[in-house]
């Protein structure tokens, strides 16, 4: 079979974003013995599929070559292959899959949101390690507030920063950040707003629906959102498939259920204002008109709102592209740098986007759009630093840093 009468798509195969996971299995030998072997799961972060495609490791040197700016027979020299026939196979196995960028990814996407729309709201996805028995979670979130020191703020909260770290690491930054607004008054919704890692959105994205959790549903605040189309069209709504797997909104939903119950929320997928977008076309936007668009949506709505930041700060580290293991006077001059920064951002959302901009994000923020937009729109008298963390392995390959903050009315 030639490489020409593949579908135009495959001729030079570009591969979505995946995450290759270690699967163990077994592989017959000569004579027909079982033995264990590992294997690469190509995890699709959107799960277009049911099942996850399984590659021996040693295919992986061919998989990564697969950007859309080689063809087959190139990937093929490249690889010193005398016969590209087996890289054939592989390209249709992964297109198979939804893995390769074209039409199939492309239905297997139309298909998603169809069965998205038909449930109504995006499944649960990272609160799913809370566990499934509402009694149980609460119970944890309770305890985890209950230990969390008490920030002394009488004032009223319009907003808050968290974190987006798993519940392990994590909890006791979100258990200082939502300590605060435990006993105030129900917010007759909370925006939520976080950084993107898996979405191939350009642009601000709103979720266009509600979220499933181990506490149940969260809708979504249809108000908010019906202001939001007539203002800006689908510009927010193009890529809300991103919303799937985005544990960065999730992971804060079991805590307002908690502690507000059934409110409603507009969650957005918000990038950092420093970076450039992609196509200047106005065909999406920016966090400044996002901001723009919302503040208006809400002052015409009414209610009162909270907005949650869920921000992780810096990142160092091997894991994140670093050569060196982190060590403690690594550690050290990164809590001075971010201290610097929020010291900043108390100052103002510009104010800090600026020093992100000044230092080149040295640190690797990832969140600096949530931040920007809640204190853009909440416009808050002052904002007080409750707690700061830096998570970091024993070998020190990664270190993400976070705090806990309160935007003040």
């Amino acid at each position: 079979m030639s490489t020409d009468t593949l579908p135009e798509h495959l001729q030079r195969p570009a591969l979505r974003r995946i995450h290759p996971v270690p699967v163990e299995g077994e592989v017959a030998d000569q004579q027909g013995n079982r033995q264990k072997a590992t294997f690469l799961g190509l995890r699709d972060p959107f799960m277009l599929t049911p099942q996850m495609m399984v590659i021996p490791p040693q295919a992986l040197s061919a998989v990564q070559l697969f950007n859309g700016q080689r063809t087959i027979a190139e990937v093929a020299t490249a690889l010193k292959l005398p016969d590209p026939a087996p890289l054939m196979q592989l390209v249709m196995k992964l297109d198979e899959f939804g893995l390769i960028w074209g039409p199939t990814c492309e239905a297997l996407e139309d298909k998603k949101r169809v069965e998205l729309d038909a449930a109504g709201a995006f499944p649960a996805g990272a609160t799913r390690a809370l566990g499934e028995d509402p009694s149980a979670v609460r119970s944890q979130l309770e305890k985890w507030i209950d230990e969390a020191e008490d920030a002394g703020i009488d004032e009223p909260v319009v907003g808050l920063v968290s974190c987006h770290l798993d519940f392990v690491r994590g909890h006791p930054i979100y258990a200082s950040s939502y300590r605060v607004v435990a006993k105030g008054p129900r917010p007759d919704r909370v925006v939520l707003l976080g950084p993107g890692h898996f979405g191939l959105g350009d642009g601000v994205t709103v979720a266009h629906l509600g979220f499933e959790s181990p506490l149940g549903r969260v809708r979504a605040d249809q108000g908010i959102l019906n202001r939001l189309k007539a203002s800006t069209g689908d510009r927010l709504f193009k890529d809300s498939l991103d919303h799937l797997p985005e544990h960065s909104l999730q992971v804060q939903l079991p805590w307002i259920q908690h502690l507000f119950g059934d409110v409603p929320v507009i969650a957005a997928i918000v990038p950092d204002p420093n970076a450039p977008m992609l196509a200047d076309d106005g065909a999406r936007l920016n966090p400044a008109q996002f901001a723009a668009a919302l503040a208006d949506a809400i002052g015409a709505e009414g209610g009162r709102t909270l907005f949650v930041a869920s921000a992780d700060l810096s990142h160092a580290g091997p894991a994140f592209g670093d050569k060196a293991a982190v060590d403690d006077a690594q550690r050290r001059n990164i809590e001075a740098r971010d201290r610097e920064i929020l010291k900043a951002f108390i100052s103002g959302p510009t104010a800090m986007t600026d020093a992100l901009k000044a230092s080149g994000n040295a640190t690797r923020w990832s969140s600096a759009g949530a931040m920007f937009v809640a204190s853009t729109v909440a416009k808050p008298s002052g904002v007080e630093l409750i707690d700061y963390r830096q998570s970091v392995d024993e070998q020190g390959m990664a270190l993400v840093s976070a705090a806990s903050m309160a935007l003040l009315a």
